[in-house]
């Protein structure tokens, strides 16, 4: 139960520091409408439901719904995106609006908002249209706007935070990320601290060098594909083929947005419901398949059939793209490879993992896909088993999804994307960042709609309260993060340290007054390791157990943590306390640690003892009873 609590902590405190960090998102931004409908029964026409319409939702949609969910997770979002001149460019821009995003989209005269209408029965999806898309790039006036609104965003952000901005690029190859738009992000990627990046086509992307990439299995397994299947790139197939990938991309590239699908769809609902599902099953250009030995395992499921799908029009497939395999038998051995028309490369399966655990899969070719992406960090989106995630040190960590209707699953990708990268940005470990992606698409996904997750849910999940409702004891990497939480907020921070060995009215007092010059008092005692070599080997009277558990219980204390060097030195370097406070009669100057608080930008103040209060006079009177007090049995 400790250790579950503490997992807990360390997932809250960085929700809490994530608050308030400028983002800034680009790419391609759309309008997702919903329409509920009722059917009793068939037309005489055809064998088709007459639909009902009962309501009508509108919410946003691709790097949009990205955005929202950066400010509903507290984060500061704006958005810089292509939008039409027309209603359902209207209706994005009002969505935005209700989701505190910073609007920073360019409008476009004569090219259409993209927008999804799904038509729903009950939490069925009949069907789906689409309207927009890369026929209608921005024209040369419309490209000009897009990188002055990018050059503006960036630095309004930078001014706001105090700090680089976050940068997120949702690219799904709708024509709002063309060359240019490219070549400039690359060119000032410096401006950015941390880079996430969701694309359909991650070659075009590989000299941005991004923090994080959140491929999908099949996004993951075309990447792969290309790097053997190119005969211009001049590199032999297999393992560390194609390091330099190109920055341009098909004219005719196609897509239809985002990958909807992070979390898992129930058995017999999933069918079409996959990011790649509803791709064409035919590459709009044709081109020779290359052999593959042996067949494809055939899907035990019909959502497993399509689920990703043959390589998609939208991406210019390249021979053997849509088929991956493993060398050998070991599942140990890391041995993957993209088909390439030579034998005795292992078992086959297509981009969808049949006939193999994807997982299993994923992790082989996570080095690979660093490599080939340039990405410090790869998350591999599983759907129905949840995601693989790997940073620089190769290790990889899984998490997982459970199985829910595919009409709730639309717009969870975005969660995901969201919370990993306000995660990585507020400096979590990869593992705690994962936990909370995944989390966080997760907890969206109980009814039909598009999804978004709020801090508020997100904090419930974790069992916190959102008012940030912090735990009084904490170990130094929560303390920092809280600290950066409450600075953020604008709130100051008030620090101390001491033994507290024996608590008694003088220290109430001196912590008392500590809390009056700040919002925060943090209280940094000392290891009973430490109190022996500061105090002697007769000290601690009280264990630190003991000690903190008196100080945490004061109401004029927020935070207490312990420390075991002799110095708070290393603490007050994490915390950047606004204040630091001794006890004592001298002169701040005379503090040890003034000139480090002040380095930092802090300021320090003394406070006087209450007279006749002290530890050791407390000690000297105990010790003197004992001395003079009647041994027991004795007149």
């Amino acid at each position: 139960m400790a250790g579950a609590a503490a997992e807990q902590r360390r997932l809250t405190a960085v929700v809490e520091c994530w608050l308030g960090r400028p983002v800034l998102v680009v790419g391609d931004a759309m309008l997702d409408e919903w329409r509920f409908a009722e059917s009793d029964r068939l037309c005489r026409e055809a064998p088709a439901p007459i639909l009902t319409l009962r309501r009508r939702i509108s919410a946003a949609g691709g790097a949009a719904n990205t955005a929202v969910n950066i400010a509903a997770l507290g984060g500061r979002a704006a958005l810089v995106a292509p939008i039409g001149a027309d209603v359902a460019g209207d209706e994005l821009h009002d969505c935005l609006d209700r989701a505190d995003v910073w609007d920073r989209t360019v409008s476009q005269p004569g090219r259409p908002t993209p927008v999804k209408r799904r038509m729903l029965a009950g939490s069925q999806i009949l069907l789906r249209e689409d309207s927009g898309g890369p026929e209608d790039p921005p024209d040369d006036a419309g490209m000009t706007r897009l990188l002055t609104a990018l050059a503006c965003a960036t630095a309004e952000l930078h001014a706001a935070g105090g700090t680089a901005p976050t940068l997120v690029v949702c690219d799904y190859a709708l024509g709002a990320l063309s060359a240019p738009v490219r070549a400039w992000l690359v060119a000032n990627r410096e401006r950015y601290a941390t880079v996430a990046l969701d694309a359909h086509n991650l070659a075009e992307w590989r000299g941005l060098a991004p923090t994080v990439v959140t491929p999908s299995f099949a996004e993951a397994s075309r990447l792969l594909a290309r790097t053997v299947a190119r005969p211009s790139d001049n590199h032999a197939p297999g393992r560390g083929a194609s390091r330099d990938l190109p920055l341009d991309s098909p004219d005719d590239a196609q897509s239809d947005g985002p990958s909807e699908l992070s979390v898992g769809v129930a058995p017999g609902n999933g069918r079409g419901s996959h990011p790649d599902a509803h791709r064409p099953t035919t590459p709009a250009h044709p081109e020779p398949t290359a052999p593959t030995h042996p067949e494809p395992t055939t899907p035990t499921q019909p959502e497993l059939a399509t689920a990703a799908g043959p390589p998609a029009a939208t991406d210019q497939p390249y021979p053997a793209e849509d088929q991956v395999t493993r060398g050998g038998t070991d599942p140990a051995d890391a041995g993957l490879a993209t088909t390439d028309g030579c034998a005795g490369l292992g078992a086959s399966v297509d981009a969808t993992g049949s006939g193999m655990d994807r997982a299993v899969l994923a992790e082989s070719r996570l080095a690979e896909l660093r490599q080939h992406t340039g990405a410090d960090v790869v998350a591999v989106t599983l759907d129905t088993d949840g995601a693989v995630v790997a940073g620089p040190d190769g290790e990889p960590s899984r998490s997982h999804s459970n199985p829910v209707p595919a009409s709730h699953t639309v717009g969870a990708g975005d969660a995901y994307l969201a919370a990993m990268t306000l995660a990585l940005a507020a400096d979590a470990p990869l593992p705690i960042a994962a936990q909370l992606a995944q989390l966080a698409a997760t907890i969206t996904v109980s009814d039909t709609g598009t999804c978004v997750c709020r801090r508020e849910d997100l904090l419930t999940a974790l069992d916190r309260p959102a008012d940030g409702g912090w735990p009084t004891l904490v170990d130094a990497d929560e303390l920092a993060m809280i600290a950066a939480a409450h600075r953020r907020a604008g709130r100051s921070v008030v620090f101390t340290n001491g033994c507290f060995d024996v608590l008694h009215p003088g220290h109430v007092r001196y912590l008392e007054q500590a809390r009056a010059l700040g919002d925060l008092l943090v209280v940094a005692v000392n290891a009973d390791g430490s109190v022996r070599r500061l105090k002697g080997a007769d000290r601690p009277v009280n264990p630190v157990e003991d000690r903190v558990a008196l100080l945490a219980a004061l109401t004029h204390v927020d935070h207490v943590v312990v420390f075991e060097e002799d110095s708070p030195a290393r603490l007050i370097e994490a915390v950047r306390p606004d204040v630091y406070v001794k006890g004592g009669d001298y002169p701040p100057e005379l503090v040890p640690e003034a000139p480090l608080v002040r380095r930092l930008g802090g300021q320090v103040r003394t406070l006087g003892y209450v007279p006749d209060r002290s530890t050791s006079a407390i000690i000297d009177r105990i010790r003197a009873h004992g001395a003079t007090a009647p041994v027991a049995g004795q007149a």
